[in-house]
C-alpha cells in the first residue's frame, strides 16, 4: 500500500508539497498570538528562526559517523533547534524544528509509512524544540533544556525502531531492547558533544547573553 512513498518524497511533486508543508509551519512561528508585545517579535522571530533552521540544517550535512541502519553524529546539528526554543519559547522552537525535518525529508528521505514520516521527520526534530520548557530556568537552562529536547527526540527514535525497524535487531536483541541501545548511540554520542561545548563558560556566556539581547 505505501511501497510508492519512497519514489514520491523523491520526486518534484513530493518536495513541492513538502515546502508548502514547511511555510505553513514557517507562517505559525511569527503568527501573532494576539498580545501587542507578541507582534513586535514577528520580524525579529522570523529572521532568527530562519538563521537557526538553516544552520541546523547546514550542520546535519557535517557528518562525523554515520550509522548502518539510518541515524548520524554530526557537528552540533541539533543545539540550534534546542536554542530556537530556548530563545523564542516551546512554540517557535517546536514549529522551527518541524521545519527542519521536512527540510531532512527533501535532502535525504527514507520513507516506509506515513507514521514513520512523521515520527522519524517532523516529530523528531520538533521535539528538540522543548528546551524552551527551561527558557526561564536560570543557571544551565539552555543544558536542561537541550537534554530535555534530545530525549524526546530519542523517544521518537526509539518508537519508529520498535515499530517500523525491528527487523533489522540482531541476534540476541528484541526490537525493543535493540531500538533502545541502536539509537542511544548515535544520539548520546552528539549530546555529549554538544552539552561539553555549551557548559564552556565562554560559550554559556556568549549564549545566555544572546539569548538576553533577543
Amino acid at each position: 500500500m505505501f511501497e510508492n512513498l519512497q519514489g514520491f518524497f523523491e520526486s518534484t511533486m513530493g518536495q513541492v508539497i513538502v515546502i508548502a508543508v514547511i511555510a505553513v509551519f514557517f507562517f505559525l512561528i511569527v503568527f501573532p498570538m494576539g498580545a501587542q508585545k507578541e507582534k513586535k517579535m514577528d520580524t525579529k522571530a522570523i529572521t532568527i528562526s530562519a538563521l537557526l533552521i538553516a544552520l541546523a540544517v547546514g550542520l546535519g550535512q557535517i557528518k562525523l559517523f554515520e550509522m548502518p541502519y539510518g541515524g548520524t553524529v554530526t557537528v552540533f546539528s541539533m543545539l540550534p533547534v534546542a536554542l530556537c526554543g530556548y530563545i523564542l519559547g516551546i512554540r517557535r522552537g517546536v514549529m522551527a524544528g518541524m521545519c527542519v525535518g521536512l527540510l531532512n525529508l527533501i535532502f535525504g528521505p527514507y520513507v516506509i509509512h506515513p507514521v514513520q514520516l512523521l515520527v522519524d521527520y517532523p516529530f523528531a526534530f520538533g521535539a528538540l524544540g522543548l528546551a524552551g520548557f527551561f527558557s526561564e530556568s536560570g543557571k544551565n537552562g539552555l543544558t536542561k533544556g537541550y537534554l530535555l529536547g534530545l530525549f524526546a527526540r530519542y523517544i521518537c527514535a526509539v518508537v519508529s525502531g520498535i515499530v517500523f525497524f525491528g527487523a533489522y535487531a540482531p541476534e540476541g536483541f528484541n526490537a525493543v531492547t535493540w531500538s533502545l541501545f541502536y539509537n542511544f548511540t548515535y544520539l548520546a554520542a552528539e549530546g555529549i558533544l554538544t552539552v561539553v561545548i555549551i557548559s564552556l563558560p565562554p560559550v554559556k556566556k556568549a549564549l545566555e547573553g544572546l539569548k538576553k539581547q533577543l
